[in-house]
């Protein structure tokens, strides 16, 4: 029985732990165990039944290794999750699906190597991410963006890492265990078919087979698997959604059709300009559209298409001697090409429309039109800029041609001038039904002209009403505002070109984007054309009536304690480094890590940081180097939240936002950075912030954890021992 209890307690590390330190207080009595446990020793030989002898035996080993606790160091054999690579996975494909394989992939490794990250793991939680951005997706858009990041960019970015990796057989290897693992998530693999209705694995196996990183055995084994664990699974497809192809599919086969569309675009538009109409329309119905763009965007062809689609839509600005029909097709191609552009720039970002500058040569029209007049996130525009402000000549004749004809005319019409005049032949319609002399029905005629031919001309015009509305009083903004929702709202008369339903949709989504700060701003509600899903999911997130040091302080605890980051959080997390900038972003959240008092949970905060300031990466650690820890360092009062586990945990925060900063500065900056429009980022600036940083007052030095002793900065590596 005494044997029997004895075991029991030993059998606890915690009650070992405990004698350990008992040892170290009181060593005499330790003495007299150890000698307690040499006659233990004899008397265990003249003990005649095996099954006491046994645990005695075990009793005295389990005290002997007491002493050699310290020395034996436990690995994290059972570690399996890594948020900093689903975290980086999410926001690359949450906010990034345009930008190169290169930049990601150099910055997976880096958190492999920083992390001593297993191959077959770290394949792993990449597509666990892809999994779980795929589940959390809001429909629509977004959702078509992930599936391509997930079944398009992913093969690539895994087709460059087998270069950094042992070899081609070895990462086969790899990749085929970490789908071994992948398999036995199997909830997860669930919600995902459930979502996609249909058998995600299926499509990923099949695209890896293609880009030669699974053998044609380890496809057909990993298949029958998971096609038996789907016997099991909840019923997938319900009656209604039975008929519905698959995203995955779609996307897979939208690839090779985006490289068809890009040849067709290289012919000469002059020779078959219906021909090339039916190809615009087509690309027009349902979700055609944001799938094509969508493949383009993972393949790095959006910036291509896009060019195509500039030329064409410079291409149908002048008419000459054209027939009736000639000039309802060039509308049409100037209308779908125009509508394409602003909805590509709204939903992957302007830089991707604009081109590399060259001296000399001539700026498009639609460049020039979007650079100075399009309504985007953070642009604030003057509505008397001269951009907005032509000929009057060709003001007064676009205003009598809205004003009087029963509908507009397409022959010989430039419309790339009817475009910058429209602004002004606005604000003289405005100003004469202010004054009284145009009623409403006649506003509604005027409107009806302005968008039931081309919808590029509403799009210009709303794009001037919002500068004018946010220049304007309180009282002054409701005709205004009243223009913008006749201009959004259904046409009162029919049309007669083409295609007008499907550009309708463009325009109307195009048009809430533009006008949702404004909206906002003066508290007034337009209901566009329904579509069937959110346009805007990630638009407002903030809780109005609360401070935004408030939000970031709950959304940062709620993701340490679920312990990985979801795309909802990184938008909010971007919101608000727009908002209370660099600076304060980075100090409340290395105020937050410096609360931690416990080992773990301040290792899974830094993770979760440093994958959080990847939202810009090269700023935040000039921030945290140059003046963060300097005031941390220096300033004795602060010493004490410095000691272990947040001093170590925040040095090694400090060595890897240093380490990828200069290791990236040679690369190209990602969009989601560019948009910013912050400072160029110089390495030998964050080089001699983190050298003054790593290198202070000698009373730092002494006063500070151990690390600081052992870290240095240099410029070739960064060196620390956490």
């Amino acid at each position: 029985m005494c044997l029997q209890r004895l075991e029991k307690t030993l059998s606890s590390t915690k009650n070992r732990a405990l004698l350990h330190i008992a040892k170290l207080e009181e060593a005499s009595s330790w003495t007299a165990i150890e000698h307690s446990l040499l006659k233990l020793g004899e008397i265990l030989a003249s003990l005649s039944n095996p099954q006491l002898r046994s645990q005695a035996e075990q009793c005295g080993t389990l005290i002997r290794s007491i002493p050699t606790m310290l020395a034996v160091h436990s690995e994290q054999l059972h570690k399996t999750g890594y948020p900093t690579v689903h975290a980086v996975v999410l926001l690359e494909g949450t906010m990034n699906l345009t930008g190169e394989t290169q930049p990601l992939v150099e910055q997976l490794m880096m958190v492999k190597r920083m992390q001593h990250i297993p191959t077959p793991l770290f394949v792993l939680e990449i597509w666990k991410a892809c999994f779980v951005g795929l589940i959390e997706s809001p429909e629509g858009t977004e959702e078509l963006k992930w599936t391509a990041f997930t079944f398009l960019k992913i093969p690539q970015v895994l087709v460059k890492l087998k270069k950094y990796c042992h070899g081609d057989k070895d990462f086969t290897e790899d990749v085929s265990c970490a789908f071994e693992f992948l398999l036995k998530l199997t909830p997860l693999l669930d919600k995902a078919d459930q979502r996609c209705n249909c058998d995600c694995t299926k499509f990923l196996l099949q695209e890896c087979s293609k880009q030669g990183l699974l053998s044609e055995a380890s496809v057909t084994n990993l298949m029958a698997k998971r096609a038996a664990d789907r016997e099991h699974a909840p019923q997938l497809k319900s009656g209604e959604n039975a008929n519905i192809q698959p995203n995955p599919g779609l996307i897979l086969r939208a690839e090779p059709t985006v490289t068809n569309i890009l040849k067709t675009m290289d012919a000469d538009h002059s020779k078959s300009p219906e021909g090339l109409l039916g190809v615009l329309g087509h690309m027009l119905s349902g979700k055609s559209l944001d799938l094509l763009l969508a493949a383009a965007a993972a393949t790095g062809k959006l910036k291509s298409f896009a060019r195509k689609f500039i030329n064409l839509n410079e291409f149908t600005t002048h008419g000459n001697e054209e027939l009736a029909k000639a000039a309802s097709v060039r509308a049409l191609l100037f209308d779908i090409s125009f509508l394409m552009l602003c909805h590509v720039a709204q939903t992957y970002g302007s830089e991707v429309i604009l081109s590399e500058s060259s001296s000399g040569a001539q700026v498009p029209f639609f460049e020039t039109w979007m650079q100075t007049c399009m309504p985007e996130e953070g642009k604030i525009l003057n509505p008397d800029h001269p951009c907005f402000w032509p000929d009057s000549t060709k003001v007064e004749s676009l205003v009598a041609l809205l004003n009087n004809s029963s509908e507009m005319k397409l022959v010989q019409m430039k419309w790339h001038e009817a475009c910058l005049s429209i602004s002004a032949a606005i604000l003289e319609i405005l100003n004469a039904w202010e004054n009284g002399v145009l009623a409403f029905e006649s506003i509604q005629k005027i409107t009806d002209n302005i968008k039931g031919k081309v919808c590029s001309l509403a799009v210009c015009a709303v794009a001037w009403l919002v500068a004018h509305v946010r220049m304007l009083g309180l009282d002054e903004r409701e005709k205004s505002l009243q223009m913008i929702r006749q201009l959004a709202g259904p046409l009162y008369s029919e049309n007669t070109l083409q295609f007008y339903n499907e550009r309708v949709v463009i325009m109307s989504s195009i048009l809430e984007h533009m006008c949702a700060d404004v909206l906002q701003q003066t508290a007034t509600q337009i209901k566009f054309p329904s579509t069937g899903v959110d346009t805007m999911p990630y638009w407002n997130l903030l809780p109005p009536k609360r401070p935004i040091k408030e939000v970031l302080t709950d959304i940062f605890g709620k993701v340490l304690e679920k312990g990985w980051v979801d795309s909802r959080s990184i938008h909010i997390f971007d919101t608000l480094l727009h908002m209370g900038g660099v600076y304060w972003f980075c100090n409340n959240l290395i105020k937050e890590l410096l609360k931690e008092t416990r080992k773990e949970h301040t290792l899974r905060a830094v993770e979760l940081l440093y994958s959080i300031f990847c939202l810009d990466m090269q700023q935040v650690t000039l921030v945290l180097l140059g003046h963060i820890l300097p005031g941390l360092l220096t300033d004795s009062s602060k010493w004490h939240s410095l000691m272990d586990p947040p001093g170590t945990a925040l040095a090694k925060l400090a060595v890897w936002c240093a380490l990828s900063s200069y290791s990236s500065h040679k690369g190209q900056a990602s969009s989601r950075q560019k948009k910013r429009h912050r400072e160029d980022i110089e390495v030998g600036r964050i080089y001699s912030c983190a050298q003054r940083t790593f290198t202070g007052p000698s009373v730092v030095r002494d006063t500070f954890p151990g690390w600081l002793h052992q870290g240095s900065v240099g410029r070739a590596s960064v060196r620390v021992t956490v």
